[in-house]
């Protein structure tokens, strides 16, 4: 069984209050991104994880992808089983790709070992692994709150959106990004904002972790620019960082942008 577990944007993101249990509520339009890693998920006689592509840190006995598995196994009577990532979303983004292969092996163990698992079902167990694994069941864009896993379906399609996605080799921890910011009251109505034209998200959609990180890492900044400057109709932070994405509303990518060797670039369409 062999899935791609693709990336995702967020477009504008508000944190909003502290919550008793230690998270932050926060609001945000999650998008999918065509930007993939490759899992590959094969019964074997013992149950292993193998890597390729960029390295990830930490231990590999608790990588999100192992950690899915024993979930199920936990509950049904799953066979050993080999797990292959082979991982090319950058890792401490914001762009929820290790979020993204967790909640692909569930699928693929799923179809794998035919356990009919409903869409609700799976999105338990993925909310159990990580806030951001529950998005990734269905897949498709939604109106994010509480702890970013609970959804609400909304009417906006950006399908074959030029999209370029800049990550410039900077690693901003989850924790860090969080101590940051300072919980309020979002300044505009996000899904309203949204259903204007996009030539009007540049003053009314924002993300709290741009404005908090900003002056810390100038480099973002940077980005967000230049890409307006080769004629983005909107620019953001992606999640906590430190990708910065570029739409480019009917039309292709402005003038040609030169990007430091060290940054990883993706261009497509959404």
């Amino acid at each position: 069984m062999l899935v791609f577990p693709n990336a995702k944007l967020n477009l504008g993101l508000y944190i909003t209050s502290q919550r008793p249990d230690g998270f932050r509520n926060l609001e945000s339009v999650f998008l999918p991104l065509p930007w993939t890693d490759a899992l590959e998920a094969l019964p074997a006689s013992e149950t292993t994880l193998t890597l390729t592509g960029l390295p990830i840190p930490g231990d590999p006995a608790t990588n999100l992808c192992l950690r899915a598995y024993e979930l199920l196994r936990a509950d049904f009577n799953l066979p050993p089983t080999q797990l292959h990532l082979h991982k090319v979303v950058p890792i401490g983004a914001g762009l929820g790709g290790g979020s993204a292969d967790a909640a692909f092996a569930l699928r693929a163990l799923n179809n794998l070992f035919n356990l009919q698992l409903s869409t609700e079902t799976l999105i338990g167990y993925a909310r159990r692994l990580g806030s951001d694994c529950a998005f990734f069941v269905e897949n498709k864009p939604v109106f994010a709150h509480e702890k970013g896993d609970v959804f609400q379906p909304i009417e906006l399609n950006l399908t074959g959106t030029p999209c370029v996605v800049v990550y410039p080799n900077l690693h901003i921890s989850t924790a860090e990004a969080y101590a940051r910011v300072v919980p309020a009251t979002p300044r505009h109505d996000l899904r309203g904002a949204l259903a204007q034209p996009m030539s009007t998200w540049r003053h009314t959609v924002s993300n709290d972790f741009e404005d908090a990180l900003t002056p810390v890492y100038p480099v973002l900044a940077d980005i967000k620019q230049q890409l307006y400057g080769a004629g983005a109709t909107y620019a953001s932070l992606s999640g906590s960082g430190s990708a910065v994405y570029g739409l480019f509303e009917g039309r292709e990518e402005g003038p040609a942008l030169v990007w430091p060797a060290e940054y990883t670039v993706w261009r497509g369409r959404l």
